[in-house]
């Protein structure tokens, strides 16, 4: 079982086109914005080795917001974000709870608004989806992967983060001839305001990931 790719994918939240990220930008509480400002942080400026345990603390910090506004989908989405990315960096038998609790974030989320930042419940769920192990450790399926995938492609159809997803997952499924361009599309996606740290990480992993497909 691998959880190398749930730490590497799941900055997932955010993925959305230049409008509605304009509108977003207007939108988004503060308390979400420490949450996924934190988390890039974590991810891409802060060493490997220390990462584990700024997830945890990160995560300490989204518990916190969530319990203090339980009927914002934002900070469930990025709760979720943050605790499948702490599970990546924990990996192993260890990691399967937090995965489960994870796939609990998301759910509540599209509970409460399933379109909220630019579907990345959707999107979100779906790299859970296609990247843990099925049953019976945990509840890995790639064809409820591909359908969650579709459907933040379909609310964000220029995000990054929802083409390269997609783009990955079709990579796992063998059709390398699709993957290419939904991962050359991330590509080109407009720049998210706010997010220049994540967005600067994710294209690094878009390139590596096409350079491995060569």
């Amino acid at each position: 079982m691998s959880y190398t790719l749930i730490a590497r994918a799941l900055i997932v939240a955010g993925a959305m086109s230049l409008g509605a990220a304009s509108a977003q930008a207007e939108e988004v509480a503060g308390y979400v914005k420490d949450l996924y400002h934190g988390w890039a942080h974590v991810r891409y400026e802060v060493d490997a080795k220390e990462q584990e345990k700024g997830y945890q603390d990160l995560k300490g910090q989204a518990d916190q917001t969530v319990d203090a506004h339980p009927e914002d989908p934002n900070a469930w989405i990025w709760k979720g974000v943050i605790t499948s990315t702490y599970a990546g960096a924990k990996g192993g038998l260890k990691a399967l709870s937090l995965v489960k609790e994870a796939r609990d974030c998301f759910e509540k989320a599209m509970s409460i608004d399933a379109n909220a930042f630019g579907g990345s419940a959707y999107t979100s769920l779906g790299a859970l989806y296609y990247q843990v192990p099925g049953w019976p450790l945990s509840f890995g399926d790639d064809r409820e992967a591909g359908k969650l995938l579709r459907k933040g492609l379909a609310i964000n159809p220029d995000g990054i983060d929802a083409n390269f997803f997609y783009g990955d997952y079709l990579r796992e499924q063998g059709d390398l001839k699709q993957a290419k361009l939904y991962l050359e599309k991330a590509l080109q996606a407009t720049p998210r305001p706010d997010r220049q740290v994540a967005d600067t990480g994710r294209r690094g992993e878009v390139q590596a990931l096409l350079k491995k497909m060569q």
